[in-house]
């Protein structure tokens, strides 16, 4: 079981962040928070998530004109915006991620299975790689408030790929944070049946 600090910076003290301080973020860190983030199971192994760390100047003016006027000014100031994914051709990799069945069959042809199994699962994946930079020292800000198709045509034009969400990650400025907004209690939120 992790202690205390572990769970602190992963979920009990993380925050989500909207203001960033001006330090990049090197390449091989990108690269181990995705040896951390595809490790976190998935249906079938099937790995829909596809991810753009748009970083460059010229990238993040490809991505402006996307954004809802409310996020332009934290997206254009992170160090990366994280474009989450969902390859509505997963199934064509499940040979190789879930070689003992026959796991493409089960989605070929089968237009709804296929979308709703890339949502849940790239939904998922996202998750994972906001767990993965907390844990790595990263601060996050995921969003929704973007033109999906405009999006899709800037960043996955022709391809299977359709974006899900973003995550503003870098190093947050603690002085930006307003106070923590509450969570609905266990009882008001699960069950024991």
């Amino acid at each position: 079981m992790l202690d205390d600090a572990a769970l602190n910076l992963l979920f009990t003290q993380a925050r989500t962040h909207n203001a960033w301080q001006p330090r990049a973020i090197e390449s091989d860190l990108l690269e181990r928070l995705y040896a951390l983030t595809k490790m976190g199971p998935t249906s079938a192994n099937c790995s829909p998530a596809r991810f753009v760390f748009v970083q460059s100047a010229a990238a993040k003016a490809r991505l402006k004109p996307t954004l809802l006027d409310s996020n332009v000014d934290k997206t254009m100031s992170a160090p990366v915006t994280v474009i989450v994914g969902s390859d509505q051709a997963f199934y064509e990799r499940l040979p190789e991620l879930f070689p003992h069945a026959d796991a493409k069959s089960w989605f070929v042809g089968n237009q709804a299975l296929i979308e709703s199994t890339a949502f849940r699962n790239s939904s998922l994946q996202g998750a994972y790689l906001m767990l993965a930079a907390r844990a790595l020292g990263l601060d996050c800000g995921p969003m929704s408030g973007f033109d999906q198709a405009k999006v899709d045509a800037e960043f996955f034009p022709g391809t299977t790929i359709k974006s899900n969400f973003l995550i503003n990650i870098g190093y947050g400025d603690v002085a930006a944070l307003f106070p923590r907004s509450p969570r609905l209690s266990f009882a008001d939120a699960c069950q024991v049946v």
